[in-house]
């Protein structure tokens, strides 16, 4: 009798662009029409802890506040959208997250940061940087530096991921 070989498939999914993917699939509910942005926390032992998007809070109509970009600070989203990793942070029920990870879409602004390391998160890792010499994203990174916690832009694998519906 010929012996089997039990190969495991090889073209898998790393855990990077599993959750950076769950991320980007989380900011897809965001109903904000510039910048979607999603994010996932995750155990040290790569287990899904929470998950977030950008959005207003809770009993906050999406129809009834802003989402520009420009105009009057109080005609504008940015007063009143809650970004994904505090969502992700506050949508956590078990207990502490400290020592975990968080994916994020969009490299966190400093008041994020504030709450990341509050959190006791110890890695963010993300996808775009398009804000990267803002002063909000310079003093993210100054706060996370001081604090310890890493952070890398997540390498793109170019793999395509596509989901039927």
């Amino acid at each position: 009798m010929k012996k089997m070989v039990n190969m495991k498939r090889a073209d898998y999914l790393s855990w990077d662009e599993y959750f950076m993917g769950v991320a980007v699939l989380s900011g897809m509910r965001s109903k904000d029409p510039n910048s979607p942005v999603g994010c996932c926390i995750v155990s040290e032992d790569n287990k899904i802890l929470s998950m977030g998007y950008n959005g207003f809070p809770k009993g906050c109509s999406d129809d009834e506040f802003p989402w520009a970009r420009e105009g009057a600070p109080l005609d504008t989203k940015y007063l009143y959208v809650t970004h994904s990793e505090l969502n992700a942070i506050l949508n956590y029920r078990g207990g502490s997250l400290e020592g975990s990870k968080l994916y994020v879409s969009l490299f966190p602004c400093n008041e994020c940061a504030k709450a990341i390391i509050q959190a006791g998160i110890r890695t963010v890792i993300y996808d775009s940087d398009k804000y990267r010499d803002t002063e909000a994203s310079i003093a993210s990174r100054r706060l996370l530096d001081a604090a310890g916690v890493r952070y890398y832009q997540y390498d793109r694998s170019g793999r395509r991921i596509e989901l039927e519906v």
